[in-house]
């Protein structure tokens, strides 16, 4: 039986490689974080994307180098004009500020290449049910999947 597939976001590399906050819930993420990666993605086909790459390439040069090695062999999904059509679809429907344009790319492109899941820990523009529903309801009318979207944790047991 194959693997199933997971679009791993911006935001579950850099809990993974961030230093240990102070925060007890951003630490406690950071933790399932970590044993997601250790124990549960050797048993899925992990992908990123051009805009994962850009993003964790950003800030201090030794983290964003450390971000990029934890992702250096996952294979890259294109960026095609159809995942940027239906970025700007979902950027229309979704209020989501301009700064967060990336985040409608990542649900464009996990979607656009049929992922199982998409692996988050952005409540605010991906994770949120107000998105969620949103992007079922355009993936609908197209009559496209929608990845399921979720946290590491919600994806502990595959």
């Amino acid at each position: 039986m194959p693997k199933q597939s997971v679009y791993i976001e911006t935001t579950v590399v850099s809990y993974l490689t961030a230093r240990p906050s102070r925060d007890l819930i951003v630490a406690a993420h950071q933790q399932v974080t970590e044993e997601w990666w250790e124990n549960t993605l050797s048993l899925l086909d992990p992908f990123v994307s051009p805009i994962v790459i850009e993003e964790v390439s950003r800030g201090d040069e030794a983290s964003a180098k450390l971000r990029l090695e934890k992702i250096v062999r996952f294979p890259v999904l294109e960026i095609t004009n159809e995942v940027r059509d239906l970025a700007e679809l979902y950027f229309k429907r979704i209020p989501i500020p301009d700064k967060a344009r990336g985040d409608a790319f990542h649900l464009a492109v996990a979607t656009y290449h049929g992922m199982d899941f998409l692996v988050s820990w952005n409540f605010t523009h991906i994770l949120s049910a107000r998105v969620r529903a949103v992007i079922q309801d355009i993936n609908a009318i197209r009559g496209i999947s929608t990845p399921i979207i979720c946290t590491p944790e919600a994806l502990m047991e595959v």
